[in-house]
């Protein structure tokens, strides 16, 4: 596989036989972001657990201290107070059928999350097929389907992020931009790793976590010694 000029550039200031400490990882990263964007570092955890026995599912979400460095765009589903709560909440889009109608005949997609309130899910359920191959789908595990709308909303903006396994046991997640610099990039992945660690099902047998790569958009991946998370 070719590789664009920048990409060998940041490659020559990574050791590939080494696992990094995290700190030092971040750093290293940090410098291969050189895009002329601000490029968002993100999490590759590869765990060993088999995603396809529902006890041994990874899933949740986490409030990162320091945010993405993404402006995220809210659709609420809600309806009563709930609309008012919404709107003063920070919600980009509020509605209830209209807005589900939107979404199933005009293939409107112009949000980044969807929440909504327990009561609307049979509502929302009827757009399954069309958000959940997107990962749209509202989940309580992940605090998008909740009574208490603003909270979900002001925790979404504030740079909630959900973490979930793919369907080759990878859990992949933004922690924020190069921009942030290591030691805020740090505190978001201890964070959001801890998160990950806590959530170990109790099926799991052997090593849990069993790689850690750190990389930014344009990079190549950095290895962290995922011996520390055991």
């Amino acid at each position: 596989m070719k590789h664009g000029k920048k990409y060998v550039e940041g490659a020559k200031l990574i050791d590939r036989s080494k696992l990094y400490d995290t700190a030092e990882a971040l750093e290293v990263c940090v410098k291969t972001g050189t895009a002329k964007f601000d490029e968002t570092v993100e999490l590759h955890v590869k765990l060993g657990v088999d995603g396809r026995h529902a006890d041994q599912q990874v899933r949740g979400a986490i409030v990162l201290p320091h945010g993405t460095g993404k402006s995220v765009r809210i659709l609420a589903i809600c309806k009563g107070d709930n609309i008012e709560a919404a709107q003063s909440a920070g919600a980009d889009y509020v509605g209830a059928e209209e807005m589900v109608q939107k979404i199933q005949g005009e293939g409107w997609m112009d949000f980044d999350v969807l929440i909504t309130t327990p009561d609307m899910m049979g509502l929302v359920g009827r757009l399954g097929k069309i958000l959940g191959p997107r990962g749209l789908m509202p989940n309580p595990k992940a605090g998008t389907v909740t009574p208490d709308i603003a909270k979900a909303i002001q925790e979404a903006k504030a740079g909630k992020i959900e973490y979930r396994l793919d369907k080759t046991n990878i859990i992949h997640c933004p922690i924020g931009k190069v921009s942030f610099g290591a030691e805020k990039l740090g505190e978001n992945f201890t964070t959001l790793m801890d998160a990950i660690v806590k959530a170990k099902p109790a099926a799991a047998k052997g090593q849990y976590v069993r790689s850690c790569v750190v990389s930014a958009t344009m990079g190549p991946g950095v290895k962290i010694n995922p011996a520390k998370f055991v």
